[in-house]
């Protein structure tokens, strides 16, 4: 079984700058492609950013590209997203996902919350103005 426990969310000011973590236990995440959503209350989770096994295919909402980058170290089974030039839209609790590669893929990632077997719990961030 796979666990995913994220870290790093916070209180920054708009402009801020916060490094959000996802640490994965139980099994490697070579074998998964992996996503970032995040949800605000009353709002459907959104899709963020998605990173293929190994890291040679990368996919942003729009919302966010040019200023979030996804990355992943699979020799620390971690997950990371750096956010810069945060804004108080960007204000969500923000959970990391794992999605099982069945075939022989290396650009493999999905956007759709729905391929993703396995989440984390989800770390609060606040942007203020």
């Amino acid at each position: 079984q796979m666990q995913l426990v994220e870290s790093g969310g916070g209180s920054v000011q708009t402009g801020g700058s916060l490094r959000l973590a996802c640490a994965a236990s139980g099994r490697p995440i070579s074998s998964y492609a992996m996503g970032w959503f995040r949800q605000v209350p009353g709002k459907e989770r959104e899709f963020v950013a998605a990173i293929s096994r190994y890291g040679s295919a990368t996919y942003y909402a729009q919302s966010v590209r040019g200023r979030y980058t996804i990355s992943r170290d699979n020799t620390k089974n971690v997950l990371y997203l750096q956010m810069n030039n945060l804004a108080p839209e960007d204000t969500a609790v923000y959970y990391c996902a794992a999605d099982l590669v069945q075939f022989s893929s290396e650009t493999y990632y999905s956007t759709n919350s729905g391929q993703y077997e396995h989440w984390g719990q989800g770390t609060q961030v606040t942007v203020s103005s």
